[in-house]
């Protein structure tokens, strides 16, 4: 005889099962742009960077919204060097100039150069990065060998060189070029090791089966999915961009005195720092403040677009 025991069931109205494979309508969509972005919007740092950088943008694309007094043409020996008065309230040049003016008037030369540099090298470092990470094999030992090569030599001596030569040509094109055409590198090597984890997912690999083309693959989901270290890169590397061409019109090899920028003030101002330093003093600090904005909104970036950093704050 079988022996029989007695199961225990609950009742239906305790255990609601239609419940446990639900799918809540009213929950948020979650994906790492969106996360980001929720935590970005939590992070001082992040409004503080973002009204510096639009401020800067505003000053670059509207000058006449902050200043009414030209930058070259109302200067005045009589004023070399002098102190703030009403209407200039950061002194004079040594050729009595506005130093306010000339601050404004420098940030388009100054921007435009950053955001120059900041597109080639992002457009040079995905283009080599994407296709030797993903394609691998001999494409990829050729573009990483070609990487290197640019890689090991600085970019601001390259520039230095570049500018020395073409001397007579000096202008925003060919600074921003000089410079860029050296710092890309490091934005192709990044991208290439991203790719090289994302290209072995399971996603890529069902779309291999279904027939897509690899080119779409890359293009489609891999490229999307390993961008995100290269937008914190190129965040950064605006900033360098900025200190490059500050750097190279302080050596004399950048731009020509006849272009506003704030490496030709700082230069032109370094041999009157212990009679007039306010000439020396607000170029750098807009040079600073701009280059420290951009350098604070790639670290909330960096951090936002990392689950493991959003996790232990």
């Amino acid at each position: 005889m079988a022996n029989s025991s007695n199961h225990y069931v609950a009742p239906l109205d305790e255990t609601p099962l239609a419940e446990v494979d639900s799918v809540n309508i009213s929950a948020q969509a979650s994906n790492l742009w969106l996360d980001a972005w929720r935590d970005m919007r939590g992070r001082p740092m992040f409004y503080i960077s973002g009204f510096i950088i639009i401020l800067v943008a505003l000053v670059a694309l509207f000058p006449g919204w902050f200043t009414q007094v030209p930058p070259n043409n109302d200067c005045l020996l009589v004023n070399s060097n002098g102190a703030p008065i009403t209407g200039h309230p950061l002194g004079f040049t040594k050729q009595g100039c506005d130093v306010y003016s000339r601050i404004i008037h420098g940030t388009s030369t100054s921007l435009s150069v950053g955001i120059i540099v900041t597109i080639l090298t992002a457009g040079l470092g995905v283009l080599f990065g994407a296709f030797a990470g993903f394609y691998g094999r001999w494409l990829d030992a050729i573009l990483s060998r070609v990487g290197d090569i640019f890689f090991a030599i600085p970019y601001i001596l390259a520039a230095v060189v570049i500018m020395s030569v073409f001397s007579s040509y000096r202008n925003i094109i060919i600074i921003s070029l000089a410079i860029g055409l050296f710092a890309w590198p490091s934005t192709a090597r990044v991208l290439r090791a991203e790719i090289l984890r994302v290209k072995n997912a399971d996603f890529v690999m069902a779309s291999t089966a279904i027939g897509v083309s690899r080119f779409k693959i890359l293009m489609r989901h891999v490229l999307p999915n390993s961008i995100a270290p290269v937008i914190v890169i190129t965040t950064l590397s605006l900033a360098a961009a900025i200190v490059a061409e500050a750097t190279l019109s302080f050596l004399g090899v950048g731009l020509p005195t006849s272009f506003m920028s704030w490496g030709n003030d700082i230069s032109q101002a370094q041999s009157d720092l212990r009679n007039a330093p306010q000439t020396l003093i607000y170029p750098s600090l807009a040079l600073t403040i701009t280059a420290l904005s951009f350098i604070m909104m790639g670290e909330v970036i960096r951090n936002a677009l990392d689950p493991k950093a959003r996790a232990r704050r």
